[in-house]
């Protein structure tokens, strides 16, 4: 239950399929992440022509993976529903004309809208290498990413078996008692999902990012309480500002007067301040410190991470 002033919302059902893809596609970004890109539902096929269309597919500016997007209700059978329907994605989204396809869908969106080019420069991607950067993406095999109310067991283990990774979300909604038309949905914090497995094979197991917090690097002292970050930004057609802000020992971060917890809504509330309409930023790209940017220190952190691992008596050979 969800209590609002004296509002209680209570759990309910999903109407169908739709509303839950529907809840899915207008926040994409608070799934695939903030420099993440959505193309819509598009026809592919199979290498023998058998047609299949998936709800969306995703990509992923800042860690350069991509999604096969297919929203679900656990009401649906693994065996006869969810996994030939995902199976035979997966065939077509593994043809190079699929590829293809979704290269020149994205240069189209870069050339049409600005908010996308924004997104490729946040992530320091110039216009001259988009095509390469597109071919290295999509090079690598997609990410089956779904959206879902609940995870049954057997769709847990049915990801757990399959050579591509697979990220399951849990959506939930509410609705208000006693006015079931006020509606509420529940979307995972900081785009993290409930079932992930990538990193079966032994790369960074311990930790992903998304699971990192600016907690963890002060923990680790790679970022200090009271260390000053900063990010610069510039609205088009305005002057580049620069904004500043300072660690807590919480790993909070103090900006413009207010105290956030998530170092994105931080960088988000800096860039509306001067004009911007973005409803995302990736703020581990956006803040630096000494010049470097935080996911590159993020980075640092999981390297150190995955050494201890690999040598828990910290000794080295000389």
């Amino acid at each position: 239950m969800i209590i609002l002033g004296n509002d209680k919302y209570i759990e309910a059902r999903f109407r169908d399929e739709q509303e839950i893809e529907d809840v899915v596609l207008a926040n994409s970004e608070h799934f695939f992440g903030p420099s993440s890109l959505l193309i819509p539902k598009r026809r592919i096929a199979t290498k023998d022509g058998t047609g299949t269309i998936p709800d969306a597919f995703a990509v992923d500016l800042a860690s350069c993976v991509w999604y096969v997007v297919e929203a679900e209700l656990s009401q649906h059978n693994v065996w006869t529903h969810i996994a030939p329907q995902v199976t035979k994605q997966l065939l077509a989204a593994n043809q190079p004309e699929t590829r293809q396809l979704l290269t020149e869908i994205i240069v189209q969106m870069y050339d049409a809208d600005a908010e996308v080019k924004d997104k490729f420069s946040d992530e320091g991607i110039r216009e001259i290498d988009i095509r390469k950067v597109l071919g290295e993406v999509f090079g690598q095999s997609p990410i089956i990413g779904m959206p879902i109310d609940r995870v049954p067991d057997d769709l847990r283990e049915w990801g757990e078996t399959l050579r591509n990774d697979v990220r399951l979300w849990t959506v939930k909604k509410y609705v208000q008692l006693g006015t079931p038309g006020n509606v509420a949905y529940e979307i995972p914090e900081e785009y993290r999902p409930t079932v992930d497995t990538s990193g079966r094979d032994g790369a960074m197991q311990s930790r992903r990012a998304y699971d990192v917090s600016l907690t963890d690097l002060l923990r680790a002292r790679l970022v200090a309480e009271g260390d000053e970050l900063t990010m610069a930004y510039a609205p088009r057609g305005a002057k580049r500002k620069t904004f500043r802000a300072t660690v807590n020992e919480d790993g909070t971060l103090e900006v413009l007067g207010e105290v956030y917890s998530s170092l994105s809504y931080a960088a988000l509330a800096c860039i509306q301040s001067v004009g911007s309409e973005r409803t995302t930023v990736n703020g581990w790209s956006q803040w630096r410190l000494h010049g470097k940017t935080l996911a590159d220190i993020r980075q640092d952190y999981l390297r150190l991470l995955d050494t201890d691992q690999n040598d828990p008596t910290g000794s080295s050979d000389d």
